[in-house]
Parts: structure tokens; C-alpha cells; sequence
């Protein structure tokens, strides 16, 4: 089911996507809000699990390294996925089509390290018959801007939500 979302929510989640930290006062003003408005909008997106507002940390630039790592299950995915999450290094974990039952990424800080959390951890989640890794070099590209969010929302073309019509 998709988010309804009006106008106003998608121009202030597009201002926080570009500035998480801009304050409400100031994204008042940039959409002719009261900061009250906005503040009770922005609560109401967190609330219901729609948007989080986090600071992002760059692994690469801290020193440390990141791998994707495909895995295709025997098995429940649940359980696998419940094993995955408790690994502190692996910090995405998406249930997939295609050739893998999930994509992971892992962050670790060195060939050791990464020999470690597949061996003792990756591996040994119930279910996990194959696991093939990728060694990310370079990001040329990590945006949190999702251009889809209009059409994610539920909005026709001239601005109104069909289903609160």
C-alpha cells in the first residue's frame, strides 16, 4: 500500500532530503508555513515511519570498507533475516527476486575482519546455502533522494488524492 501523501508533505520531505537539519522556522518560511505546521507535519512522517531523520555516516571516508553481499537461502527467510540483523557489521539487509533471496551490505575494516563476520556470523544463519561477495571500491553515487516520491504518494496530476476526493 502506497503513503498518501499531499503537496505539502512532499515539498517539505524534498527541502529535509536536501537538509535534514534545516529548521522548522526556516522551512516555514521557504513554503509560506507556520513553523507549528510544519513541525506537526514532520512529527506525523516520523510517527508513522515515513521518513527517519539520521545523520549518514560515510564508511569509506571513516577508513573502513563495505561489501555487498548476495545470499541465497535454503529455507525460511525470516529466520535468516532475524540472524542477519543481530551481526552489528551488517547494516542493510533487503529480501530480493532475482539470483539472490537477499542482498547485505557489510562494513568491516579489513580482509580479517570480513574473513570473520562470514565466517562466524553470515554463515552460520540458519537457512544461508550460498554466499557471494562483492568488494565495493568506489561510490560514485549515494543519494537518499527518491524522485519517485510524487507518484509515490498517491497524487494525481492535478495535485489531488483520488481517495480523499
Amino acid at each position: 500500500m502506497r503513503a498518501l501523501l499531499d503537496r505539502t508533505d512532499l515539498a517539505i520531505l524534498e527541502r529535509l532530503q536536501e537538509d535534514g537539519r534545516m529548521p522548522f522556522a526556516a522551512l516555514g518560511r521557504e513554503l509560506g508555513l507556520a513553523e507549528a505546521t510544519v513541525r506537526h507535519r514532520v512529527n506525523r512522517l516520523v510517527r508513522k515511519g515515513l521518513v527517519q531523520i539520521i545523520a549518514v555516516a560515510d564508511p569509506l571516508k571513516l577508513g573502513l570498507q563495505l561489501a555487498e553481499v548476495g545470499i541465497r537461502l535454503r529455507g525460511p527467510v525470516g529466520d535468516a533475516v532475524r540472524a542477519l540483523e543481530r551481526i552489528p557489521e551488517v547494516d542493510y539487509i533487503a529480501i530480493c527476486t532475482g539470483s539472490f533471496d537477499l542482498l547485505i551490505e557489510v562494513v568491516y575494516d579489513g580482509p580479517e575482519h570480513l574473513l570473520r563476520v562470514l565466517s562466524d556470523g553470515i554463515r552460520r544463519a540458519p537457512g544461508v546455502d550460498q554466499v557471494e561477495v562483492f568488494t565495493i571500491l568506489q561510490v560514485p553515487k549515494d543519494s537518499y533522494r527518491y524522485m519517485a516520491l510524487e507518484s509515490a504518494s498517491g497524487l494525481t496530476e492535478s495535485g489531488r488524492n483520488p481517495a480523499r476526493a
